[in-house]
């Protein structure tokens, strides 16, 4: 039997036939019934293009339906979808493509010089486009296709995806994500927010990363929902979108900028039954502060690259201003002491670890990396500090490492001081995450300036500007003699923290 998950998709899809799965402000799109044909279409040109089960298929190109197609075309033919942050810059890409040796590269169609000569450095032996117009290199290929029909079995512990992820120490770790990681997730996170096939998401969120793609694209699909599909997130574009949609998922930042808008009101969003926040913690302020203008409480969740969704506030029953809620239906969860392993008790803060059929099966060509991670019984160590409360909700308290989050991007600090350290005139740099009002995090540098040096925030800025994408870059930089460190000459970032703690306030 497969358990390839778009067998799952498929069926559903032909259920729908020809209502709306996928449109744009603009007016184009796709029924389920032209979904699934495109689908084919693309798959074609893919087996055309020498792609094969198991092969990577990297994606760097902006926002579209096509994409989506895309994705599912590549789980049609049993290869493994691998969505890459439209913000990487070239010698990032140089990396990913190094690293997962994909079968294909599929790049924005002003990109494809660059791209290519990457390509051809790295061993990747296709580069297509695809525009956000249905245009494109791989559209061409797609149209002089013969349709894939067929979809190809796979074992429900073969790799679907390979999703690149920032930590603390080295380079970005590809998660890979199994078939059964996805279709586990999608189908839990379906029944835990009440998903059904009347729904209508306002999606404007990336698609490059787990919530985006996963949560808000696979449960729409294992739903038979549909999708009002937009380049980015506009205040004004998403108030408009509230009178025919039913659930609106996103970061942060769009609530905040959403509970500033004078146009939010009961009247607006009356049709709408769910507002979905994760990425990066959403502040009780802000929390408080849309239930009272709306009459809704966002519904706060918590998940990662490697695990998909973990842990939610319910549907039915109260959600608290500052807790990502309970496990999901079939994850476990434990807390466990920093420094002993013991597992710890309600009230007491530690380290949060997660198991369930979601959790990924380690990292792409990372063994040691996987085994530091990934325990023997199954439990995956998030990294997160966190406690339980009187309530039995998770709180996450922290990270026991220096990970940023920025508008629910990962920003891996040492990754941007190994750049600002090269400009000259700098001895040393700290990057840290800030408590920021839009952003969740705001990426803030402290640089330590060589004797004699005269350095200034314009300088070391604009020497980042192209070396790095730009949510990494900092917000602000500032300058110090020199940076504490602990008796063991480690810099100590929460002091650094607790001293510019006001920056964005």
């Amino acid at each position: 039997m497969s358990h390839n998950l778009f067998e799952t998709f498929a069926r559903r899809m032909q259920e729908r036939g020809d209502a709306d799965f996928i449109t744009t402000r603009e007016g184009r799109g796709y029924s389920y019934t032209e979904a699934l044909a495109m689908s084919a279409r693309l798959a074609g040109a893919l087996v055309g293009l020498g792609v094969a089960p198991g092969d990577r298929v990297a994606v760097q190109v902006d926002k579209s339906p096509e994409t989506i197609l895309l994705y599912l075309a590549t789980l049609r033919v049993g290869a493994v979808y691998l969505p890459l942050n439209t913000g990487y810059t070239g010698d990032e890409i140089r990396y990913f493509l190094s690293d997962a040796e994909p079968a294909l590269f599929v790049c924005r169609p002003a990109t494809l010089t660059e791209s290519s000569g990457i390509a051809a450095e790295t061993g990747c032996p296709s580069v297509q486009t695809l525009g956000t117009e249905a245009d494109g290199s791989l559209m061409e290929a797609a149209e002089k296709a013969t349709p894939h029909d067929a979809i190809v079995e796979r074992h429900d512990s073969d790799l679907a995806a390979i999703l690149y992820t920032s930590g603390t120490t080295g380079r970005s770790k590809g998660a890979m994500l199994t078939h059964r990681n996805l279709a586990s997730n999608a189908a839990t996170l379906m029944e835990a927010w009440r998903f059904s096939e009347s729904d209508r998401l306002i999606h404007a969120l990336p698609i490059f990363h787990t919530h985006g793609l996963f949560v808000a694209c696979n449960v729409t699909l294992m739903a038979g929902a549909s999708m009002l599909f937009l380049a980015k997130f506009d205040a004004d574009v998403i108030v408009e979108a509230m009178s025919h949609g039913t659930v609106l998922m996103g970061v942060p930042t769009f609530y905040t900028r959403l509970v500033a808008d004078p146009r939010l009101t009961p009247e607006v969003t009356a049709r709408m039954r769910l507002f979905v926040s994760g990425s990066a913690p959403l502040t009780a302020e802000t929390h408080q502060a849309f239930e009272e203008k709306t009459g809704h409480a966002i519904l706060e969740r918590y998940g990662m690259t490697e695990t998909n969704m973990n842990i939610s506030n319910p549907y039915y029953g109260t959600r608290r201003a500052g807790t990502v809620g309970q496990p999901l239906p079939g994850v476990e969860i434990r807390i466990t002491d920093r420094e002993t392993g013991r597992e710890a008790a309600d009230g007491e803060i530690g380290i949060l670890q997660v198991r369930g059929p979601n959790v990924f099966i380690g990292y792409w060509r990372m063994p040691e990396k996987t085994r530091e991670e990934l325990l023997d019984d199954g439990f995956f160590i998030t990294g997160d500090l966190a406690m339980i409360d009187e309530h039995g909700y998770v709180q996450i308290v922290g990270r026991d490492k220096d990970l940023v989050i920025s508008g629910g991007f990962n920003v891996y600090p040492k990754e941007v001081e190994e750049v600002i350290d090269e400009y000259s005139g700098v001895a040393e740099s700290a990057v840290i995450g800030l408590p920021h009002p839009d952003l969740g995090e705001g990426v803030t540098a402290v640089v330590v300036p060589q004797p004699g040096a005269r350095l200034d925030e314009a300088g070391v800025l604009d020497h980042l500007e192209g070396r790095l994408a730009r949510y990494k870059q900092p917000k602000r930089v500032f300058f110090i003699d020199s940076l504490p460190r602990n008796t063991m000459g480690k810099v100590q970032k929460n002091q650094l923290r607790q001293q510019f703690q006001d920056t964005y306030r």
